[in-house]
């Protein structure tokens, strides 16, 4: 069983005892805390909160638990019922609500669900709201409605297609040449949420061929749900069999696309992001930023086109802001995480979808013959465990001081060092005594020896 908190949520394995596992008595008191951080930041007695979920086999029970502790705590709930996370972020902005909680784990195991928090904007919450948040869970003083400020509970079913019809408005969304070019389309919506609106979108986009994996949102997934190249071996074989142009799989709660290319092979998470930018740049020349774990293809495509790269620390929100301040066209993580401003500050897949193929169509290329004009880098990631985390900071603070002068580093997110042939970066996990080392370069090799070089340093300095 495992709990785990954070600014920008709660999840856990589904069972156990109390405080070891995401149990009834868990939920209520995170979304008892939430009802009342809403109730302070929007001024209002009876706030209104827009629930979602995708289609994980404890949704029913989480939900319930959910809107009745923001009901007892005066907030009124609009349920949309069975719901992307994007779409569940759409809907707080067009309800004009005060905040949304997305029930989903997103891409882990059945086992696993999760309360994704969002503000009155449809954003995760800040860092300072998280501490906010998270004081008054650790306070404990919260206060239920008496029976005549209980809050109430209406549903909207439908939110499906009013975010198919907010993609479809996007200007840089090409319906006519994606009909016109005829696209076979294989998808993998591993039997949640996206089931439900990633065929209606296609349809919407004139694609007439679809050939669908898994897209019964009942909840059973069919395979570990991360969209990572060992998870996907199925649709790459559907792709290849059916001669489909491209395939397209999202994760549980839809904010993350994977691309499989015509051949079967990966398009690659990193390069879903690239691709986009690639697309909007073209026509919309600006700034994009990515988090610091995320490939340099972003930074070399967004140079290629004129613009500014930003970096931000790891995390979604990290990534909105800087995107803010920057004034990014386009943004997101390297984990298949496309952010479109344009649309809304929030990871969408739909969104991802359209523009991809509105790029495929205008390019009127194989998927991975488009893959091969990017950059061509590959990401290794490792871990390193550590028992004294004051020894461990020392030796960065020492690790600092050797790389400095030739080499730019960041310490906005733990520590990363920017070589000319390629990058380590190195986070300390804050639920896991290890220290996650992610490294960059033009080959496994490369990436891989820049990784033990710095992992070798910090086992000498402690």
């Amino acid at each position: 069983m495992a709990l785990i908190s954070s600014i920008s949520g709660i999840r856990g394995t589904i069972g156990g005892a109390a405080g070891s596992g995401l149990t009834p008595v868990d939920i209520v008191k995170y979304v008892s805390a939430y009802a009342k951080w809403i109730k302070t930041a929007s001024g209002k007695k009876n706030p209104l909160v827009v629930v979602g979920r995708d289609a994980r086999r404890s949704g029913p029970m989480v939900d319930e638990l959910v809107c009745g502790t923001l009901m007892s705590m005066g907030i009124n709930v609009l349920n949309i019922g069975l719901a992307t996370t994007p779409t569940t972020e759409i809907a707080v902005t067009i309800e004009k609500a005060d905040g949304g909680i997305i029930l989903t784990a997103s891409h882990n195991p059945d086992q696993w669900n999760a309360l994704k928090l969002l503000n009155g904007k449809g954003e995760f919450l800040s860092a300072a709201d998280g501490e906010a948040l998270l004081k008054i869970i650790n306070d404990g003083s919260v206060e239920f409605a008496n029976i005549d400020e209980i809050g109430s509970r209406t549903t909207k079913p439908g939110y499906a297609q009013i975010h198919i019809d907010e993609v479809l408005k996007l200007p840089m969304v090409n319906v006519q040449a994606i009909k016109n070019a005829n696209f076979r389309v294989a998808i993998d919506c591993v039997n949640s949420v996206g089931g439900l609106c990633i065929p209606e979108l296609l349809k919407e986009l004139g694609v007439e061929q679809i050939i669908k994996l898994y897209c019964e949102p009942n909840g059973y997934f069919p395979h570990n749900p991360e969209p990572l190249p060992e998870n996907l071996t199925e649709i790459s074989e559907v792709v290849k069999s059916n001669k489909a142009d491209v395939g397209f799989v999202v994760d549980p709660d839809v904010d993350r696309l994977a691309i499989v290319c015509e051949d079967g092979t990966m398009f690659g998470e990193e390069y879903t992001l690239v691709a986009v930018a690639d697309y909007i740049l073209t026509t919309k020349p600006g700034n994009t930023v990515s988090n610091l774990s995320s490939s340099r293809a972003l930074r070399d495509i967004t140079r290629k086109h004129g613009g500014i790269y930003n970096a931000s620390a790891v995390g979604e929100v990290n990534v909105v802001e800087k995107m803010k301040a920057t004034n990014a066209v386009i943004g997101g993580e390297g984990n298949g995480g496309v952010i479109y401003p344009d649309s809304h500050y929030g990871r969408d897949a739909l969104v991802g979808i359209a523009l991809f193929l509105s790029y495929l169509a205008e390019k009127n290329q194989p998927v991975s013959e488009i893959r091969k004009q990017f950059s061509q880098y590959v990401i290794s990631k490792n871990k390193l465990d550590i028992s004294d985390t004051a020894a461990f900071k020392a030796a960065l603070t020492k690790i600092i001081e050797k790389y400095s002068a030739e080499n730019e580093i960041s310490t906005i997110d733990g520590v990363k060092i920017d070589f000319p042939e390629g990058w380590v970066h190195l986070r300390q996990s804050n639920t896991e005594p290890i220290v996650r080392v992610y490294a960059e370069a033009e080959t496994t090799e490369k990436a891989d020896e820049l990784a033990i070089r710095i992992i070798n340093d910090i086992k000498r300095l402690i």
